[in-house]
């Protein structure tokens, strides 16, 4: 049986605005950080290596809605409980306190069956969270990532969600033998949108910042890549704008390919 989520709570668009207002504050806080001259020239140059976010960006997030509509909740209240758990684990990196992203994903999902008159049974739990593991490939995935072998360009993922989750979801669409490196937040302790974790990522990879392209579905981390000095590429998918309040991605497209191909023509130099 489905029960309604109760009026009081933030809608969906409310949500995302909450997630992705905190998002943003973390790096305005900071401010920017760059690592060559073009970058600080606004000019963006060719990467040496590509990083993609991975949920949403290459894995398709749609299919646990199955699975809360399986533990009463509204499918539609997939886009919310995103939404919020990215907003509360925003405000604990903003208050200096860190917590993987099983613990919050499973905390939010928690409040919420509590707010709609569910038990938040570990079963029930257990069931929803088990997703994030069977996550499909988007089909443009495969085309580009096909299309950034041919050209010899480094491949690495960046994500807020665990190594091993990230790792088994590559490795089930096949594309795991391109991507060189599993970079999680893990490492550094602070989620995404946080500098940290850009720069943390052209550390371990030997590259300057602005040699390092983040690709992401998400306008509050192309401008944390932004803010950080890396060169940030947006894939729309299914939103229908850019956050105007952000720094702009210096490409974007509607497909990864488009974006990939844009990335790739950039100058050198």
């Amino acid at each position: 049986m489905t029960t309604k989520l109760d009026d009081s709570h933030p809608s969906r668009r409310e949500a995302l605005s909450i997630a992705g207002g905190l998002a943003a504050g973390v790096i305005l806080a900071s401010g920017p950080v760059r690592g060559e001259e073009d970058a600080k020239n606004g000019k963006p140059v060719r990467p040496a290596v590509i990083a993609f976010d991975v949920i949403e960006t290459l894995f398709d997030l749609k299919p646990v809605a199955a699975r809360l509509k399986e533990a009463g909740l509204p499918a539609d209240a997939l886009g919310e409980w995103f939404a919020r758990l990215l907003r509360d684990a925003t405000a604990l990196t903003l208050t200096g306190v860190y917590k993987p992203f099983p613990e919050v994903a499973r905390g939010t999902l928690a409040v919420m069956l509590t707010a709609a008159g569910l038990k938040p049974t570990a079963d029930r739990l257990d069931m929803v969270l088990a997703g994030f593991g069977e996550l499909p490939a988007h089909p443009d995935v495969a085309p580009a990532f096909a299309r950034l072998r041919d050209a010899k360009m480094r491949v690495v993922t960046v994500t807020n969600g665990t190594a091993d989750t990230t790792r088994k979801l590559l490795k089930r669409a096949e594309i795991d033998g391109m991507v060189e490196r599993v970079i999680t937040v893990e490492d550094v302790k602070k989620w995404k949108p946080a500098k940290e974790v850009y720069l943390h990522a052209a550390e371990v990879l030997k590259v300057p910042p602005a040699r390092l392209a983040l690709v992401a579905a998400h306008d509050w981390d192309c401008h944390g890549a932004g803010r950080a000095g890396l060169t940030s590429g947006f894939v729309a998918r299914g939103l229908a704008a850019y956050h105007p309040a952000m720094d702009p991605p210096a490409v974007k497209g509607k497909t990864l390919e488009e974006v990939v191909d844009a990335l790739l023509a950039l100058p050198e130099k």
